[in-house]
């Protein structure tokens, strides 16, 4: 009888970990890839501003042309 619980316990703890458990989620560099919404600082200012809007200079972002000729 205690051979047959064990048995049932051991099957329901074999689903749970493979079906019903989450996965961690990685933290590959795919889950940093900027998004063209996303905010970031200027290096100039600190002003946040779209990935969209800003200036790309030398791997730095400006949210202006004034801020790009400031460095």
């Amino acid at each position: 009888m205690i051979l047959k619980l064990l048995l049932v316990i051991a099957v329901i703890a074999i689903v749970y970990f493979i079906f019903i458990k989450k996965k961690p989620l990685k933290n590959d560099a795919d889950n940093s890839k900027l998004q063209s919404n996303d905010m970031i600082e200027c290096s100039a200012c600190g002003i946040y501003s779209e990935i969209d809007d800003s200036i790309l200079s030398n791997g730095k972002y400006y949210c202006s042309k004034e801020c790009l000729e400031k460095r």
